[in-house]
């Protein structure tokens, strides 16, 4: 090879060498650095906790910081080291945890807990619609406050999740409650919830055909019990049976068919609901009066003014009540009665929804994203974005996309 080509192919190589490179661009981070706060519960016997231990670490090696008030957690039996170990930090001061930007709880703040809270602060909380009052709306407004209503958090399946999973736990433990009163330990006739070889087994009515009914269904279903199921919508209760795989009694609201049920069975679920106001009002005391002696009455609807005429509302240190020798369990809040299992279901809702937050460079790039996430929004920087809530309470509209394009 002569020089002059040498030199020649040492010069394309060269200048190959100094062609443009890729480079590595700096890694940005790409979430905010959230401060969660969880204050205790102090609604009568909420036990309840929105995030378990292990949420709290997911979070905290998300970069997030979160502050857990002393004793949150011991309703749901979790200690205040459970948390501290994941990384939490404890707080024995109420106030120094309504300082975080994001408070993270069950039971809708009360009006003494809303005057700790600070101008921009995110809630996410229960809303719970039948007892909301005016001035407690007004209270949030006058904050300016970021306010989630986790009834109505939907998700990729547009289903209300929080609802559901609390209507699943609800469904099954009304089962394992009617066959506490069963027992003649409690005072009841002496029976064992379900059947076996020889002997009938136990007859539960059920009524209502939604999330309740058909967990409640499929709870008995699996002791051995009998089961008959009521509803008024021929849809519901085929879902029902489509969704419990295996065929059991279904009716319509037939009123001489649904009295023969009642006054023979053993166990009566009352789980219908309300789609606005008080739910409808379906055994009357006459037929309560002609059931069985030591019979169970389990008014699941009972927060909604319940749907048996005898009903009144108990609570978990006092839950039963006799009347014409029929044993009535009344609790409004039985979600509460296995709140850790409550708290596991609750926490694998919100904890993502945190993590989206951070992810997706706060609350609106979050709410903005997820449609599911934005119909939960009521309060957005002290503007009421709920239309059912502003006619409610004949209060300013806010339409939250408008208000969104108009802050960017």
């Amino acid at each position: 090879m002569s020089t002059g080509l040498r030199e020649e192919m040492a010069s394309i190589a060269q200048k190959g060498m100094l062609q443009p490179k890729e480079m590595l661009s700096e890694v940005k981070p790409k979430h905010n650095r959230l401060y969660i706060g969880i204050p205790k519960e102090i609604s009568f016997q909420e036990t309840r906790i929105a995030l378990t231990p292990l949420s709290v670490a997911l979070l905290v090696n998300n970069g997030h910081k979160v502050v857990l008030e002393s004793g949150a957690g011991t309703g749901a039996n979790f200690s205040d080291k459970d948390y501290s170990e994941q990384g939490a930090i404890i707080s024995f001061d109420k106030k120094e945890v309504f300082q975080a930007d994001i408070i993270v709880k069950i039971a809708p703040p009360t009006l003494e807990e809303i005057q700790l809270m600070h101008k921009g602060q995110t809630l996410i909380s229960a809303l719970q619609m039948g007892d909301l009052k005016e001035n407690y709306l007004k209270a949030l407004l006058h904050k300016k406050i970021n306010a989630l209503c986790f009834e109505h958090l939907r998700d990729e399946g547009n289903i209300l999740s929080v609802v559901r999973a609390m209507s699943e736990i609800v469904g099954a433990t009304s089962i394992f409650i009617a066959a506490e009163y069963l027992s003649s330990v409690t005072g009841g006739k002496g029976l064992m919830l379900g059947g076996f070889t020889g002997v009938p087994p136990t007859e539960v009515v059920i009524l209502g055909a939604g999330t309740v009914g058909e967990y409640a269904a499929r709870t008995a279903l699996s002791l051995g019990a009998e089961v008959k199921v009521f509803d008024s919508s021929i849809y519901r209760l085929r879902r029902l049976q489509n969704n419990l795989g295996s065929r059991v009694f279904t009716s319509v609201m037939q009123p001489i068919v649904l009295a023969k049920a009642v006054t023979t069975c053993d166990v009566v679920i009352g789980a219908i609901r309300a789609t606005n106001g008080r739910s409808p009002c379906i055994i009357m005391e006459e037929t309560v009066a002609r059931m069985k002696p030591d019979s169970v009455v389990i008014d699941v609807s009972i927060d909604q003014g319940g749907c048996f005429e005898t009903s009144r509302v108990t609570n978990h240190k006092d839950p039963v009540f006799r009347l014409h020798d029929v044993i009535h369990y009344c609790v409004p809040n039985i979600a509460s009665r296995v709140p850790r299992t409550a708290s596991y279901a609750l926490t694998n809702i919100f904890t993502p929804i945190l993590v989206d937050i951070g992810d997706m460079g706060g609350l609106m790039g979050m709410v903005w994203n997820k449609p599911g996430i934005r119909e939960a929004l009521y309060i957005y920087q002290g503007h009421l974005t709920s239309k059912d809530l502003a006619n409610r309470f004949s209060l300013p509209f806010k339409d939250i996309e408008l208000l969104v394009v108009s802050n960017q």
